[in-house]
């Protein structure tokens, strides 16, 4: 999954970019009001560990 695609998953599961950190986009999760980071590498894969990392993160249901 590239992060392009992961930002859209977020966008889809009640997450939004909340504002723009010094290297890493700060995200935030309405299902549980916790922030989280999320790289700007829009064209590269997610590493699967980062992957879960955020969705845990962030709260949603969703694991590859």
């Amino acid at each position: 999954m590239k992060y392009s695609e992961l930002k859209k998953l977020l966008r889809r599961n009640g997450c939004y970019l909340e504002n723009e950190g010094a290297n890493h986009e700060i995200w935030l999760s309405t299902v549980n009001g916790k922030t989280f980071p999320v790289g700007r590498h829009n064209n590269a894969d997610v590493p699967k560990g980062i992957f879960n990392a955020i969705i845990k993160q962030s709260g949603i249901k969703e694991k590859i």
